[in-house]
């Protein structure tokens, strides 16, 4: 009888051994190029992490430039399992996570870094409700984009008339504040907009001109952080369940603020490295506002707070209280704009 436990405990272990040793094999689609910063200065290190924590047993294969999927699909990817791992941008898809475009109001963030950090924080306390068929890793944005053209913009009033590529669907709103026409189309095709002339206009962070190739259609820039095109990494809950506790935990290890920090920051670096390649070539031109310059944005986008704070009590949510442990978790790390 003794025996037989003894044999029944080692099989037990046996089994357990050969489960936490079992290779997982992950995808990871994004719609960016494969020789984005995000890519090479985020996501490899990360994966590489992932590995090396794991014993080896963790591999993750990259799937860039929407080859699973189109950018505005890379949430019901992960969800279906087309894909293990998203990256997706909230915004591509207008009204489907409320808390989150809270982030997307313009004027909030003054840097990726600290901001993401924070923004990450302050949103795993929401993440089950709006996001709850994935399992949410974390937010992470660029450096602060802003609005580039064929011609001047320095006021609101520049925008009148004007058709607008937005970065997401509360940018979107904005240019029709202003009198604008938006073209809502993913990052990928601004280029292709701004050449058939469907967009006299781009937001856009500074480098990701070059990187989408718009930077010799658009030569007049205005130069302040404007917006902040939020973007997560969401996991399939099933394959995330399915894996051994030891390579769960790695896994949930890299999905902390701490973590969007270090994801954001070389591309934030690089985006930011864009504005000094771009104010230094006499091609072209930036528009810095002055304060009063300033304040008028800050005014005109007032309503796009009222809207969004109405949306959320229509919830049967205090908008007050979402909004303002957002900008105290920017404050936290000392990347809030001010607006």
């Amino acid at each position: 009888m003794y025996t037989k436990t003894l044999t029944a405990v080692a099989f037990a272990l046996g089994m357990a051994s050969s489960v936490s040793a079992a290779e997982v094999e992950l995808s990871l689609a994004h719609w960016v190029p494969g020789t984005h910063p995000l890519q090479t200065l985020g996501m490899e290190p990360w994966i590489e992490s992932m590995k090396e924590a794991s014993g080896g047993r963790i591999n993750v294969t990259i799937y860039p430039a929407q080859q699973l999927g189109a950018a505005a699909d890379h949430y019901d990817m992960a969800r279906d399992g087309i894909s293990d791992i998203s990256f997706i941008n909230p915004g591509y898809q207008p009204g489907r996570f409320p808390i989150m475009s809270a982030a997307e109001l313009p004027f909030n963030f003054a840097n990726a870094k600290g901001g993401v950090r924070g923004l990450t924080e302050w949103y795993k306390q929401y993440a089950e409700e709006e996001m709850s068929d994935v399992y949410f890793c974390m937010a992470i944005s660029h450096d602060p984009g802003t609005m580039h053209g064929k011609d001047k913009i320095l006021v609101p009033e520049d925008i009148k008339g004007k058709t607008v590529r937005p970065a997401n669907a509360t940018e979107a709103r904005f240019v029709n504040l202003l009198g604008g026409a938006s073209v809502q189309v993913p990052a990928p095709a601004m280029r292709e907009a701004l050449a058939k002339g469907t967009a006299d206009i781009t937001q856009s962070p500074w480098e990701s001109l070059y990187i989408f190739g718009a930077d010799s259609l658009v030569k007049h820039h205005l130069d302040m952080p404007f917006y902040a095109s939020i973007n997560v990494f969401v996991i399939n809950k099933g394959v995330l369940e399915g894996m051994a506790t030891e390579d769960r935990q790695v896994i949930e290890d890299h999905c902390t603020p701490e973590w969007a920090e270090k994801m954001s920051s070389g591309w934030a670096d690089v985006e930011a490295a864009g504005r000094d390649k771009i104010a230094a070539d006499p091609e072209h031109t930036l528009h810095t506002p002055n304060a009063e310059q300033v304040k008028m944005w800050q005014d005109a986008a007032a309503p796009l707070t009222d809207e969004w704070k109405k949306t959320i009590s229509d919830m049967g949510k205090d908008p007050d209280p979402i909004l303002n442990g957002l900008i105290d978790a920017l404050k936290k790390y000392d990347s809030y704009y001010g607006g």
